[in-house]
């Protein structure tokens, strides 16, 4: 990889085509031919018409992926493909097809040779092993290995990687419908797209989005990053407002302003959790049209089953506290505490499960700002509970 490249490839499209509209066209292009075509089509369409003509100018395969990918969605194998070479004929003898190899640019990366009729329907490919072997004279139709594994322009790049989990071939064709070749798509380049989206997966649990990296200016860091937090205070307002509604209480007995972030923080983690295994079932698709009531029903069972030892300890440790203070309230304090533990975990860990799934449902990205829904509702349950508790268990 040229340094261009490399530099590129620590940026966000935006950034990227920024960057490319000083270069000269020829370097601009040899640049973007090493990297992954979909994001290289995403920096080819931030780029003005003027500099993108002179670039795909330059490249017959940056040429081939504008024309074509870019009428596939984001996310699809469409957006991944590179043109295939090394198309020939089913009647095309062996010693004909090592001799159109020959003539290919010596920079042409040929792995599989593929077999194709009139219509453009892959009938087969020839290993470069087999073509070595074979008789010179033999046609392809009769070296070929037929029903070849394909892939659809518009699969989504999640069930690509699925069902090539097992195949280990370094290049897949891509074939329509009616199985005309369109085009190929490397292993290597679905799996490295995947593992961009899994690790962006992270940084928009909070509002950071995935177009941000290292390098990218403060400015337009801010502008990504900067929403999302309003967006979080404006929620933490609601937590506030609970907190609020329960000024007596609190006033009555301020020992339970000590235990508001400790139920919120274990709740919180256990809501965490939750929301961890449900991205996780989602992004590999393991969580069927169905699924998702036994998985809330699960992790409501789970958040019980772990918020009862954590309350009874953060009962003990209230009870403690209380009876050191003289309080006369204690044992209800530290009764309190158990229950709303429990019922905060509980809730916690099915929001955990429902917030992801509710995203997904309305065709949102499940990963979106889910941390900061999923925190809004752990801090109100968790907050109310307590001070709910306490307010009418307390006389």
């Amino acid at each position: 990889m040229n340094p261009l490249s490399d530099s590129l490839q620590r940026l966000s499209d935006r950034a990227a085509a920024d960057r490319l509209a000083g270069e000269r066209p020829i370097d601009a292009a040899q640049a973007l031919a090493h990297l992954n075509p979909a994001f290289a089509l995403d920096v080819l369409g931030h780029l003005d018409d003027t500099p993108r003509a002179a670039i795909l100018a330059e490249s017959a395969r940056l040429r081939f992926q504008w024309d074509r990918n870019r009428d596939h969605a984001e996310g699809t194998v469409g957006r991944l493909m590179e043109p295939a070479h090394a198309v020939m004929a089913p009647e095309r003898t062996v010693a004909e097809t090592i001799e159109a190899l020959r003539a290919l640019p010596a920079d042409t990366l040929v792995t599989y040779c593929y077999v194709c009729d009139a219509e453009g329907v892959l009938r087969g490919l020839v290993t470069m092993r087999d073509l070595l072997l074979s008789d010179r004279s033999s046609p392809l139709a009769s070296v070929m290995l037929a029903n070849v594994f394909t892939l659809l322009p518009d699969a989504d790049l999640t069930d690509a990687m699925r069902a090539t989990l097992d195949k280990h071939f370094p290049v897949y064709p891509v074939c329509d419908a009616q199985g005309k070749l369109l085009g190929l798509v490397r292993g290597q380049t679905i799996f490295e797209s995947e593992s961009f989206e899994i690790t962006a997966q992270a940084g928009r649990l909070v509002g950071v989005a995935e177009e941000e990296r290292i390098s990218t200016p403060m400015a337009q860091s801010f502008r990504f990053r900067h929403p999302w937090l309003q967006l979080n205070l404006l929620t933490a307002f609601l937590a506030g407002g609970v907190v609020a509604v329960f000024q007596g209480t609190l006033d009555k007995l301020v020992i339970l302003a000590a235990f508001l972030p400790v139920l919120a923080g274990q709740s919180g983690n256990t809501g965490c959790q939750a929301l961890a295994v449900t991205l996780r079932g989602l992004t590999l698709g393991e969580i069927k049209p169905g699924d998702g009531k036994l998985l809330v029903a699960k992790e409501g069972l789970l958040g019980a089953m772990n918020g009862a030892p954590i309350g009874v300890v953060a009962g003990v440790a209230m009870y403690w506290t209380a009876t050191a203070q003289g309080s006369p309230h204690a044992l209800i304090l530290g009764l309190v505490v158990l229950l709303a533990m429990t019922g905060a975990c509980v809730v916690s860990g099915i929001s955990g499960a429902i917030v992801p799934l509710t995203l997904k449902r309305f065709g949102a990205d499940p990963a979106t700002a889910s941390s900061i829904f999923l925190t809004t509702a752990t801090d109100i349950v968790s907050m109310g509970m307590l001070l709910g508790l306490a307010t009418v268990l307390v006389r």
